[in-house]
């Protein structure tokens, strides 16, 4: 995971020399890549860590913490989930302007702390409307999180914030799988106490990660233009537009975790245990190439280029796992694993490109707005990716995968246009 970029204004890099046993070990792990090269970007990336990681947890037990120990029925759980996932969109926007007034870190560490409160409280939760309650309150809180955190992304990542943002997405990966092996320890024990430990230690990590946020630099509010408006985001079409095509694309991240698992159960002759192996091929990719595949995506129009490749990709991917259906043995897992490596790619592209269309697009004094913005695309395809890859690719079987790759295809052309659109409009450049 190479993190190296040019320097900041008045950040420090550790000498390549050090001096000491821990000094030359930092600039060891700095030279290979494995840890960024200044101290506001380590500690910035030490919290986000250790804040996955509690997500992690959260979304490896928690739905079983609610059935198992609460003892709330399974459909209860599943609307308070999908219900608070939606509520909690509504923050983004409003909290990503308090970002953009009042610096992204304090605005982050709140989010934080609210998150650590919420997820403590679901402790007392026997009941559907307590439970529906606190999970608003905790999705609010991500959703917050997140609109704060895309402007700090960019300020602490500066001058390549997409290079810096690649390296927190391996972090991700690694950290989720952190926090799943941990759950699978208090699943397995499946006592009150287990989950209680479950639940505070998620809590104790949210605030942890925020004590870590001490050590990041705070990021001065950018001024806001004379006569700029001040919501300047719910005027920006060409934005709008960008957010509804980056929300279909991110409809690929269900692929894996969704449709591809019931289609080798269901319709490939292939053995179970190869959507465990599917998934491991595809983390292990993310984490050794999205910081290599990311090193291209520089500007907006390099990112509507590459947001083109990713559905162009997604396409083949799609087209290769509609066609191990029909496919015997052994040659339908060649051909499920090609799918996974060229899905893996799309992925890689994706999120690289439409990281850095996020801010590049966004005026400076509003990077919070449009970040919250944004979130709401990705959550919404969240929410409404299963039902769809339900009905077309298990419903349909192959002519539906093909449907879905087509729809990934005709949003990554789409891209660049809308690039062209803003460039053209300078909507995003307050007047």
């Amino acid at each position: 995971m190479d993190t190296t970029s040019q320097r900041q204004p008045g950040e420090r890099i550790e000498p390549p020399g050090g001096q000491g046993t821990e000094r030359g070990a930092l600039a060891w792990l700095v030279a290979r890549g494995l840890i960024p090269e200044t101290a506001p970007k380590r500690a910035f990336a030490v919290a986000t860590f250790i804040s996955l990681i509690g997500k992690g947890l959260f979304m490896a037990g928690a739905a079983l913490f609610f059935t198992r120990s609460v003892g709330l029925p399974v459909g209860q759980v599943g609307l308070a989930l999908g219900a608070a996932a939606l509520i909690g969109l509504g923050a983004g926007i409003p909290v990503g302007h308090l970002a953009d007034r009042y610096g992204p870190r304090e605005v982050f560490r709140l989010t934080l702390v609210v998150q650590a409160v919420a997820v403590a409280g679901l402790l007392l939760v026997r009941s559907f409307p307590s439970l529906v309650a606190c999970l608003c309150v905790t999705e609010l809180a991500v959703s917050a999180g997140t609109a704060a955190r895309g402007p700090l992304n960019r300020a602490l990542g500066a001058p390549n914030p997409t290079r810096y943002r690649a390296y927190l997405r391996a972090l991700n990966n690694i950290a989720a799988g952190c926090g799943a092996l941990a759950a699978g320890v208090v699943i397995q024990v499946d006592t009150r106490a287990a989950y209680v430990c479950l639940m505070l230690g998620i809590a104790v990590l949210f605030l942890a990660s925020a004590a870590a946020c001490s050590r990041v630099p705070s990021v001065p509010p950018v001024e806001v233009p004379a006569g700029g408006s001040r919501w300047p985001v719910l005027k920006d079409k060409p934005y709008v537009v960008l957010t509804v095509l980056d929300g279909i694309m991110a409809i690929q991240n269900q692929v894996l975790v969704f449709a591809l698992p019931l289609w080798i159960a269901g319709h490939i002759d292939a053995p179970r245990w190869f959507v465990g192996a599917s998934v491991a091929i595809n983390a292990a990719l993310v984490v050794c190439l999205q910081v290599r595949v990311s090193r291209g995506v520089v500007d907006n129009m390099s990112a509507g280029r590459t947001m083109r490749r990713a559905g162009a990709v997604l396409l083949l991917a799609t087209a290769l796992l509609a066609a191990a259906g029909g496919a015997p043995g052994w040659v339908a897992m060649v051909v499920v694993l090609l799918g996974v490596i060229s899905l893996t790619l799309g992925e890689l592209w994706y999120a690289a490109a439409s990281f850095e269309l996020s801010f590049g697009l966004a005026p400076e004094h509003a990077q919070g707005q449009y970040s919250g913005l944004f979130a709401i695309g990705q959550g919404l395809s969240n929410a409404v990716g299963p039902p769809v890859l339900g009905l077309l690719c298990l419903g349909w079987g192959e002519p539906g995968w093909l449907v879905v790759g087509a729809l990934f295809l005709v949003a990554g052309q789409f891209v660049p246009l809308v690039v062209r659109w803003s460039d053209r409009t300078r909507t995003h450049t307050p007047g």
